[in-house]
C-alpha cells in the first residue's frame, strides 16, 4: 500500500523536525537500535506527513531545529507538525506557525524554538 503511493496521510511521531520540513525519528547514536522500520517507506510513500511529537527535549531543548542534528529519516518530507505548544505548516521548504495551542503565547513558542518561521495566524 504504502510503496504504490496508495496511503494519503502518514501520522507519526519525531526525536527533530528541521525548518525545511526534515524528520529524524529511528535513531538516537549510541543508543541500541532494532532497526530504522518502515518510517522511510512512510515518509517517501504517503502523499502528506504529519508528525505529532514534545516541543522540547527533556533538558528543555528544542526538537524543532534549524538542521536535524539526528540521522534522517526523511529530507523536506514533513507537511505539517504539532506540539503541545504549536502547529506548522511546511511549504516549498518553508517553515510556517499557523495555530498556537490554547493558552500558548507567540512568545513562548518563539523562545522554544531553535528554527527560524514565519508567522501565519
Amino acid at each position: 500500500m504504502i510503496r504504490g503511493g496508495h496511503i494519503d496521510v502518514a501520522i507519526l511521531g519525531g526525536m527533530e523536525v528541521s525548518k525545511a520540513g526534515d524528520l529524524a525519528n529511528w535513531m538516537i547514536p549510541g543508543k541500541v537500535v532494532k532497526g530504522m522500520g518502515g518510517a522511510m517507506d512512510l515518509v517517501v510513500g504517503a502523499k502528506k506527513v504529519i508528525v505529532i511529537m514534545e516541543h522540547t527535549n527533556k533538558h528543555g531543548e528544542s526538537k524543532v531545529k534549524n538542521t536535524c542534528t539526528l540521522p534522517l529519516t526523511g529530507k523536506g518530507v514533513v507537511h505539517r507538525l504539532i506540539t503541545e505548544l504549536a502547529v506548522f505548516d511546511f511549504v516549498d521548504g518553508q517553515m510556517y506557525l499557523t495555530e498556537l495551542q490554547d493558552g500558548v503565547t507567540l512568545e513562548e513558542v518563539k523562545e522554544n524554538t531553535e528554527a527560524t518561521f514565519e508567522v501565519r495566524i
